[in-house]
């Protein structure tokens, strides 16, 4: 896979002689620790002089960088701002962690130590401020890059960080978690990032040998068994392409977990030109991220795998392409589903919602899930009304949906609860069928009709759907990460199934 040498991170006692790089972890106004005093005298003062503004260390994420004398074996010494003692959240923590790897971006050393010394007035123990930190540093150092020559190619070289401040058994679950994470943070954006001709519906299921890897069971149903299933909606958006569609099953259960699942359904339409109902040029540009959703999906039960999590979750995958031709759907298509409701299509460029219907249908009759969550990126209107900061959350359970908003905001990828309503049924109706896929207005707040829409194929299971349109690519670099595919969900579903698991 085209992506950079995950950094390697390991506990230490003290700053190995072969770190080329010390960094300091300090909040302000709270003083050198012990370890960091005495690395100060060792620099003759330099430290000190560097921090003696009081702004100096206020913002978190800021690194104050020191060359250090021939006597000190460090070459470079950086103080890693981490902000206010009492304002340290993991989030907070993260972010520094990106902005320091983004600080060392284009540096020759590859072997660094962060040094942390206690903090007074701070809840959090050291294992995950320094888990956290390291977190940051390797989501913010993951590249994606398919050019086979390029400027700065031995810049890739593996980082070894040694972690000072806590014993290497305090710090093994919280770095098994972490890495868990950014394993499956990584692996979502990488699907994201590859372009059409190199992820499609023919080998979707080539890239998911590492969930294989991890213990995760793989099914792949083929359009065969998709028309025993009756699921004609995501064959009929998949009509169109010379590439026939899939549903992809993915299944999960660790040590000690429930026998009933959580289910989580993704979008997975490798790329959308709107079939007859085309998109314009310059909105076709990002449309290979319009499986952010299925890779969402991918990323989490990687994240819960290798960890070992002690939970039960399926995944289930709707891998399409939709695209015109002489075989595609079309407006005025009356569709039997999975479920038995018929559905009049109109806009093919709404092709989301159908392969979700097949698929929520599926998962809740075949797995009987105590839960079922959708990702999705389905509307512009979503995008439209919700702007840059926040996804779009519906849901019928009000405990889970405040759960994942909290969830969200523990980990910076924010959901706003949006109207769930049986009134909007009505802009739903057919007088030739028992749905409409969509409101007679498209531009009149959509996402409301589209979650409306596929409640219906949720067998009154508690259920979410995540609309996360516009979120599954950023176009400049962020902390946590570069220009390209976010995997946006993957850390907000990981939070919310750690924090709220149930165990037999």
């Amino acid at each position: 896979m085209p992506q950079s040498p995950v950094p390697i991170f390991e506990a230490a006692d003290e700053i190995s002689a072969e770190a080329a790089v010390v960094v300091i972890l300090q909040t302000a106004k709270t003083g050198f620790g012990p370890r960091a005093a005495a690395l100060d005298v060792e620099l003759s003062g330099i430290l000190s002089r560097a921090c003696s503004d009081p702004d100096a260390l206020a913002e978190s994420g800021t690194c104050i960088d020191v060359i250090a004398p021939q006597t000190v074996s460090a070459r470079r010494v950086i103080v890693l701002t981490l902000g206010k003692a009492e304002a340290l959240t993991t989030l907070s923590l993260a972010r520094a962690g990106g902005l320091l790897a983004a600080h060392l971006e284009g540096k020759s050393e590859c072997a660094a130590t962060l040094l942390l010394d206690p903090i007074a007035g701070v809840d959090l123990p050291g294992t995950d401020i320094l888990a956290r930190v390291a977190l940051g540093m390797r989501l913010r150092r993951y590249r994606f890059d398919m050019r086979n020559q390029r400027q700065g190619a031995g810049a890739d070289r593996t980082l070894r960080v040694q972690l000072v401040g806590a014993s290497g058994a305090e710090l093994a679950p919280a770095l098994a978690r972490i890495n868990a994470i950014a394993d499956g943070v990584e692996y979502a954006r990488t699907l994201v990032n590859l372009p059409p001709n190199h992820l499609h519906p023919d080998n979707f299921h080539d890239h998911l040998e590492p969930l294989r890897e991890a213990g995760i069971d793989v099914e792949i149903l083929d359009t065969t068994k998709l028309g025993e299933l009756g699921m004609n909606a995501i064959l009929a958006v998949g009509s169109g392409s010379v590439r026939p569609p899939r549903v992809a099953v993915l299944r999960y259960r660790g040590k000690s977990a429930p026998a009933q699942p959580m289910a989580f359904v993704g979008k997975g339409v490798c790329f959308d030109s709107g079939g007859l109902c085309i998109k314009r040029g310059e909105q076709m540009f990002d449309m290979k991220a319009d499986m952010g959703g299925a890779a969402a999906v991918v990323g989490l039960l990687i994240a819960l795998a290798r960890q070992g999590s002690p939970v039960h979750a399926v995944g289930i995958l709707g891998i399409a392409e939709n695209m015109p031709s002489g075989t595609a759907l079309k407006p005025r298509d009356i569709i039997t589903t999975a479920s038995g409701q018929t559905v009049e299509v109109f806009d093919t460029d709404a092709e989301g919602r159908l392969i979700l219907a097949d698929c929520l249908y599926y998962a809740a009759s075949r797995f009987n899930p105590s839960v079922i969550v959708d990702l999705a990126t389905l509307t512009y209107s979503v995008m439209r009304g919700l702007g840059s900061i926040f996804a779009g959350l519906f849901s019928t359970d009000n405990a889970i949906a405040t759960q994942m908003i909290a969830a969200g905001e523990t980990v910076g990828e924010r959901f706003w609860r949006l109207p769930l309503d049986r009134a909007y049924d009505e802009g739903l109706q057919s007088p030739f069928a028992d749905l409409r896929h969509h409101a007679k207005d498209m531009e009149d707040g959509d996402a409301p009709y589209a979650a409306a829409f596929l409640r219906h194929f949720t067998e009154d299971r508690p259920w979410v759907h995540l609309d996360i349109a516009g979120k599954e690519m950023a176009d400049k670099d962020q902390p946590l990460g570069r220009e390209g595919a976010t995997a946006f969900g993957v850390q907000m579903l990981e939070e919310w199934v750690q924090a709220n698991r149930k165990v037999n």
